[in-house]
């Protein structure tokens, strides 16, 4: 069983002594500095989680305790303001979503196995030492490198076992954040699963498949906002600028830590689509920056590549729920193929992407009519996205965990975003949900 929030008297490791402040850098490296975030630390009670913050953090640990545990609970939780607060949690919680037993962790092999005749080291070893900036400021050089050897080890690990996988740029910075959170053991584990799963696209031999999920932010502007999207197609910017961004989960474009984090906790309770999402939702909180910009790709391409780093990330995950239960990826993907074709995708995989054919709607004219209405009033909208989403039936017995206590700052988003996820759960966490 795990510790009783409500009783933990350990001091958590993501607030510096005698601080209210919200976790800097050094503190959040301090699971793996002193030992790992992993190793049975209590539930954190410190100052800097107020009482909202404790009933979450009492929510989440209910929810870990239950038997069996309530994944339902776990990604709500991680979807909803704040995210899952704690590396603590981190370790915990991020585990399950993946479907990953903590209980019978493989041991790695030596890094000498791994590098010998590897046709990645080289490459791997290169991005690595390119990756300075992912660690935090002030490490000692024994330590950052320590962790660099780690992180290289893991990555070919990954690759060694998994032999249809191959190594792209870019996804080092993923790895790296694993690393940071939980620890080497266990990063490889939720590395491997991610990689086969939410990440396979990008590690086909081409990027065919990586184009085809890009292919999916256009559509996406273009329901909410035409006139940004109209924009983007004259000055024929494309979707390049937003390839780091999918590909790392934003890890390799934003500076602050808490932010990429929060964004995994986001992402991992998500459909495998949401990166996508997010990205849009970035250019679209941007819209009047893109629109008072010269009507050129160079120009339009130069100012969304360089991602502002003062987000408001919290609002931009409501908005992004938002979107995705307005348009998900099967009202979106017939569109989406007409830009490009790929045999397959990570999202085939699940449930709702599956049943596309099914789920498109032919009839323009009430495609039409529901994109007239995204260019009303916002509040109109968003009431009648509320009552079309709450009226909706809810028959998986999943689906009717993820109802109760929806939080405020998401809402009725919260409950499609979860639903979403719980949808292709039961094939991907059949040992979670008998």
């Amino acid at each position: 069983m795990l510790p009783d929030p409500s009783r933990a008297g350990g001091r958590s490791p993501a607030v510096t002594e005698g601080s209210a402040a919200a976790p800097s850098w050094p503190d959040l490296a301090r699971p793996y500095i002193s030992a790992g975030a992993c190793n049975g630390a209590e539930a954190p009670t410190d100052p800097y989680f107020d009482a909202k913050k404790k009933r979450k953090v009492a929510e989440i640990y209910q929810a870990l305790n239950s038997d069996p545990i309530d994944v339902a609970t776990l990604r709500r939780m991680a979807i909803s303001e704040g995210g899952l607060l704690t590396d603590e949690i981190r370790c915990k919680v991020w585990p399950k979503l993946l479907s990953v037993n903590t209980d019978d962790l493989p041991p790695l092999p030596a890094g000498k196995e791994l590098r010998e005749d590897n046709k990645d080291y080289q490459q791997v070893l290169l991005d690595v030492r390119r990756s300075l900036r992912r660690f935090p400021p002030g490490m000692p050089d024994d330590q950052r490198e320590g962790l660099q050897e780690e992180l290289i080890d893991i990555i070919l690990h990954v690759l060694k076992r998994n032999p249809q996988l191959h190594y792209y740029q870019g996804y080092h910075d993923i790895v790296v954040t694993f690393l940071l959170v939980v620890g080497d053991r266990l990063a490889t584990a939720l590395v491997e699963k991610l990689s086969t799963h939410h990440l396979r696209d990008f590690m086909d031999p081409t990027m065919d498949n990586t184009k085809h999920i890009l292919n999916y932010l256009m559509p996406i502007i273009d329901q909410v906002n035409p006139e940004v999207h109209d924009f983007m197609q004259s000055a024929e910017v494309g979707t390049i600028f937003a390839l780091s961004w999918l590909i790392t989960w934003f890890g390799h474009v934003l500076s602050d830590f808490r932010h990429v984090v929060r964004l995994y906790d986001f992402f991992l309770a998500c459909h495998p689509l949401m990166p996508i999402y997010f990205a849009a939702v970035i250019v679209l909180h941007r819209k009047q920056e893109v629109l008072e910009c010269e009507c050129d790709m160079a120009s339009v391409h130069h100012l969304l590549s360089q991602i502002p780093q003062d987000l408001p990330y919290e609002s931009l995950i409501s908005k992004a729920g938002e979107i995705f239960v307005q348009f998900p990826p099967s009202e979106l993907a017939k569109e989406t193929a007409q830009a490009a074709e790929a045999e397959r995708t990570a999202a085939s995989t699940f449930k709702d992407f599956e049943l596309a054919s099914v789920q498109q709607r032919p009839d323009t004219v009430l495609r039409q009519r529901f994109r007239e209405r995204l260019r009303g009033e916002e509040q109109l909208r968003g009431k009648e996205r509320t009552k079309s989403i709450l009226t909706k039936p809810r028959t998986n017995r999943f689906v009717k965990l993820a109802v109760m206590g929806l939080t405020v700052a998401l809402g009725a988003a919260a409950l499609a975003v979860v639903k979403s996820a719980l949808e292709w759960a039961p094939k991907f966490e059949l040992e979670i949900f008998p």
